[in-house]
């Protein structure tokens, strides 16, 4: 794992934190600043702030410029984080090199402004995950799946764990990263703060019903009164899916059904609350793996609604000068295209609602709107839900790559009744039967046999260069398929089976998988003449095949 060094205490992070000499300010501003910054890895400059606010967290404005050799300049905002207590997170997007950085604020607080100092650069060491090798996620304009700095393409494998970062503990977020982790999955799904107006319960992650507080006013409907304590502890959380390589996927407040159906906050937090809400955590997590779902689970066409998302998107992307993909999560009665002409916008998530149906034609839909953004269904069946087999077993990786193949190219989202909204134990009261799996809380809900198949998909799929991939029948007699002319194409078999292949754009090498498994069942090349075809050996075991071309 990697390590934070702060005052001389080694903790385990995704964060490095330092006494830095080379720091341009008065020792009583700036308590530690990292002297290091390894490429793509956290790190932190801690300042103390001079002036008196009746709400720093509302009425402070402060970012910090780094400016390298190169003349890269990267601008981060600072956050507030309880007290005079006020911090800068930055990850080094070059390998080498030295970082100058002056710090600004609004108003001026002689803590926070005309501040500076330096960063040496470096390469990152032992890369331990996906984005410690290749870089952060990105979706270029007009184009549909994720790209790491690098230009790596990359296949979205999300778990749903709405609840975790307000329900769970630090023990049981490591439980839960290792599982998702060693499964393929490469994003989670998180309700940042739980945002029921009218649901209430003990401030514990341990007591039945419970649930932690990130702001003190929310159940007004605003988000004014912020509980540094609570993003202190979330960021423990957020350490325990980055290091195992799981991005998280930030979603502010959902506008949805929520946690329990209390009303949710969403719907009635302003434009100007909402916004400054993304930009802190823009500040706060930006610097690590991140995806923004401004939008949860709403038509997303309510005038207010519509104000409050175009804002919290641009003020995204005023800050986040890492460019991490920003998007909206629709309910299952939505039309999926709100603000499709922002420059904002990177993808769209449609949602299929819970009743155990494949339902593919959303995404299908979505893909054929203009402007282009990135697709998938992001919330089809959960495992289990409302009763015992609903969605259960392969129906979940039937339902992956039917999404996919339709259009969802972005990538795939999962969800488990009973862990989506972190059910503590089997018998918890308080929970609706319709959205929990019988006899399960969250423990038992991560080892619900569908969740394998997601990430086999995903295993397969990131092996291959998958950018620009379309949905294509042309290539066969009508079966699903994946194609990039003349490189790439991805065939599903559903049962297997033989299928004749029709194009001469699809590349003659290929590769037979076992979609239950992951496991290469066969391989060989397609004849040089007009009558070529395929054998997946098997007429009742779902197969993907990969023609992928040489070189």
């Amino acid at each position: 794992m990697n390590k934070v060094l702060r005052f001389g205490l080694t903790l385990t992070s995704v964060s490095l934190v330092c006494v830095c000499a080379s720091v341009v300010a008065d020792a009583q501003s700036v308590i530690s600043a990292a002297k290091d910054a390894p490429q793509w890895m956290e790190c932190e400059i801690e300042f103390r702030g001079q002036r008196h606010y009746d709400n720093a967290y509302v009425d402070s404005t402060a970012w910090v410029d780094f400016v390298h050799d190169d003349g890269t300049k990267i601008r981060r905002p600072i956050f507030w984080d309880g007290g005079q207590t006020f911090r800068v997170r930055f990850a080094s997007t070059k390998p080498s090199g030295t970082w100058k950085w002056t710090s600004s604020s609004d108003p001026a607080d002689d803590g926070l402004h005309g501040l500076s100092g330096e960063l040496t650069a470096c390469p990152t060491g032992v890369a331990e995950t996906i984005f410690q090798r290749h870089g952060f996620w990105s979706i270029p304009p007009g184009e549909r799946n994720l790209v790491h700095s690098d230009g790596k393409s990359c296949f979205l494998c999300a778990d749903t764990a709405w609840a975790l970062p307000w329900r769970a503990t630090v023990d049981q977020a490591v439980r839960y990263a290792d599982d998702r982790a060693e499964k393929g999955f490469n994003a989670a799904l998180l309700m940042t703060v739980m945002p029921d107006s009218n649901t209430t319960g003990p401030r514990s992650r341990t007591e039945d019903k419970g649930f932690a507080v990130g702001f003190e006013d929310l159940p007004k409907g605003r988000l004014r009164e912020l509980n540094a304590e609570y993003f202190q502890y979330f960021d423990s959380l957020v350490d325990a899916l980055v290091q195992r390589g799981v991005a998280p996927v930030y979603q502010p407040v959902f506008h949805g059904y929520g946690w329990k159906g209390g009303g949710t906050a969403g719907n009635k937090v302003s434009a100007d609350d909402y916004a400054r809400y993304c930009r802190y955590l823009v500040a706060r997590y930006g610097a690590r793996p991140a995806i923004w779902l401004i939008g949860g689970d709403g038509p997303a066409v309510n005038p207010t609604v519509v104000e409050q998302l175009d804002q919290s998107g641009q003020e995204i992307e005023r800050w986040d000068a890492y460019r991490q993909p920003t998007g909206i999560h629709y309910s299952p009665h939505a039309w999926n295209r709100t603000h499709q002409d922002k420059t904002w916008l990177d993808f769209q998530w449609c949602q299929t609602g819970h009743n155990g149906e494949h339902v593919p034609e959303r995404v299908a839909d979505m893909w054929r709107n203009q402007p282009v953004k990135a697709v998938a269904n992001g919330e089809p069946t959960y495992e289990n839900i409302g009763e015992t087999g609903k969605g259960a077993g392969w129906w979940q990786g039937h339902e992956a790559i039917c999404n996919v193949t339709a259009g969802g190219t972005m990538g795939v989202v999962y969800g488990a009744a009973s862990l989506w909204n972190w059910v503590l134990h089997p018998n918890e009261p308080g929970h609706e039967v319709w959205c929990t799996a019988p006899g399960a809380g969250w423990e038992e809900a991560l080892g619900f046999e569908g969740s394998r198949y997601p990430g086999v998909l995903a295993k397969i799929m990131n092996q291959y260069p998958i950018r620009g991939m379309q949905p294509d029948w042309t290539c066969t007699y009508g079966r699903r398929g994946l194609l990039i002319p003349n490189k790439l194409f991805v065939l599903y078999l559903p049962t297997g089976g033989r299928t004749a292949i029709v194009s001469t754009e699809v590349p003659s090498p290929y590769r037979i998988y076992d979609l239950k498994t992951g496991q290469v069942v066969g391989q060989g090349r397609l004849p040089d003449d007009r009558r070529r075809s395929i054998d997946a050996g098997v007429t009742d075991q779902p197969r993907l095949v990969v023609f992928h071309s040489e070189g």
